[in-house]
């Protein structure tokens, strides 16, 4: 049974999508788009031609098609996106970047020391002013390739979505597992709770969040 505040998420999110997660508009106006970068990284950047680039030493390849297949989203600020160009068009931050990703993605460990190991690579990109390390950039690939395990953070929004959803969201500004294991506890609640609405993914989850907590809605 939903609780008070879980229930009346639920209700202004039917406002706007009578039809839930499989309504057009929603289709149209959250989850296209996001799907569509899927999509394409599985085709330019699926496990297979991911580990043949890499095992060619293709870093820079590897970084352009990441950063082209999210540059048509909306998910990053503009500022981000050319703080990430601007680190991976350096040699070194391109390698580190391809071998980190990819161990994100398909390296040994637990889901917690592969995520740690990431934002260790992502805060030692290289940057001229605005810095890499910020939430919506770490975590904004796994959430493209890997929808059914990644969830994307927007802070401010889901900070707001949170409360008003009534679960304890723990929070720190600068990326890390703690904060990261809470989102996919947050997520992995909302996908349940609205269970009958068949949500497929963490995009779903993403996309209710967002309606929770952005401003648009």
């Amino acid at each position: 049974m939903l609780t008070k505040r879980a229930a009346r998420c639920r209700r202004k999110f039917l406002r706007y999508f009578p039809d839930g997660f499989a309504d057009r508009t929603y289709d149209d106006w959250e989850r296209a788009y996001k799907w569509q970068a899927h999509q394409a990284w599985e085709q330019q950047l699926g496990l297979e031609e991911f580990s043949r680039l890499l095992k060619g030493k293709q870093y820079a390849e590897i970084s352009a098609r990441a950063v082209r297949i999210e540059s048509r989203t909306n998910l990053l600020f503009s500022f981000e996106k050319m703080a990430l160009r601007e680190a991976v068009r350096q040699p070194m931050g391109a390698m580190a970047f391809a071998n980190g990703l990819y161990g994100l993605l398909h390296g040994r460990g637990t889901p917690e020391s592969r995520f740690s190991r990431w934002c260790e690579v992502v805060g030692r990109l290289p940057r001229k002013q605005t810095r890499v390390l910020t939430w919506p950039v770490t975590t904004v690939f796994g959430f493209i390739a890997q929808p059914q395990r990644h969830m994307f953070l927007k802070p401010n929004v889901t900070r707001i979505a949170a409360v008003a959803y009534g679960v304890e969201f723990t929070y720190a500004s600068r990326p890390a597992w703690p904060t990261y294991a809470s989102l996919l506890a947050f997520a992995g609640r909302v996908l349940s709770d609205q269970r009958d609405l068949r949500p497929r993914d963490m995009i779903d989850a993403q996309s209710f969040i967002w309606v929770q907590g952005s401003d648009e809605y």
